[in-house]
């Protein structure tokens, strides 16, 4: 099978595009041949090594975590799932990936694929719409009746986080680029800051929220501000920058490391087939464009998710 893979830490030019061996199911795993991968930012620091420390590698290494696809070969050991089924996972983030044609996957991160949309595009809904329900219910306990702002609500995480935080009853301000407006309007927020025109620490002055999520890079100083529009008892959540371990005023600060769940990304599932939640991919592009798709990351010119196909 054909393969983006890399035999050493480097810069994007390591990325080739080769003949390896096709993966074989071994127990408790699936074969799934691969429909669409998404981009996923921190691709790029894997690759370049920055995180070997926390996600140490074994070369060659096939990148890319994010899978749909549909079942092609079934290992011992597993049950409930059968080739020809469509699937979606969150894949183990140092395993071989998914930046391929075929990538072997453990049954136990499987959720069956959404019924509607193209199944190239679900690839762009497990790491996504799982730090997003993450970060709101278990690290946030958003519930309904309460107020959050979402710093970064026009990424592919924002999104995800501002639909269902307006679900779950809450009153949402979200910040967003004005190319981003219109959209995080669909979604349900309540309120749009455009970061562009405005700093959201000014937009909301004087206001406090039950939670904040923070999903956009901030320096120390502006994270140490956003925590102070927290309410009294509050979280703040930061896929980012963390916030101080002791804030004061029993406000809780929650550094968010995403899991795969194969039970929560179902639940993500299930509201998607339901028209309740969806999935937005900006570019869909060859596998062959990985290498290109890591340097536009890098220089700030990627926009939305984007989902490879091979």
């Amino acid at each position: 099978m054909k393969a983006m893979r890399y035999h050493s830490y480097g810069d994007s030019d390591v990325l080739t595009y080769e003949d390896t061996d096709r993966p074989v199911a071994g127990p408790g795993q699936v074969v799934v041949r691969v429909a669409g991968t998404a981009f996923n930012p921190v691709d790029v620091a894997i690759r370049a090594g920055y995180l070997r420390e926390v996600f140490p590698l074994t070369f060659p290494h096939v990148p890319n975590f994010d899978v749909s696809g549909v079942i092609d070969e079934v290992g011992p050991g597993v049950d409930g799932w059968t080739a020809g089924d469509a699937v979606v996972a969150f894949l183990p983030m140092t395993a071989p990936g998914a930046a391929a044609e075929y990538v072997a996957v453990p049954a136990e991160t499987l959720a069956a694929a959404p019924k509607i949309g193209e199944l190239a595009d679900a690839a762009a809904l497990p790491a996504t719409g799982l730090t997003a329900w993450q970060s709101l219910f278990e690290h946030g306990k958003l519930t309904a009746g309460q107020t959050i702002l979402i710093n970064g609500g026009g990424g592919a995480v924002g999104g995800y986080a501002v639909q269902l935080a307006k679900q779950a009853g809450a009153t949402v301000t979200a910040t967003g680029s004005a190319r981003s407006s219109d959209r995080l309007r669909s979604y349900g927020a309540d309120r749009i800051v455009d970061y562009t025109t405005t700093a959201v620490l000014d937009a909301v002055a004087g206001e406090r929220f039950d939670v904040v999520l923070n999903l956009a890079s901030t320096s120390p100083e502006e994270t140490g501000r956003l925590v102070e529009l927290v309410t009294d008892g509050g979280a703040f959540v930061s896929a980012t920058t963390p916030g101080p371990e002791q804030a004061g005023r029993g406000v809780r600060t929650v550094r968010v490391f995403v899991r795969s769940d194969a039970a929560q990304l179902a639940g993500l599932v299930a509201r998607i087939d339901a028209g309740e939640l969806r999935i937005e991919v900006a570019n869909r592009r060859p596998l062959t464009d990985l290498a290109a798709v890591h340097d536009e990351a890098a220089a700030g010119r990627l926009t939305g998710k984007t989902v490879l196909i091979p």
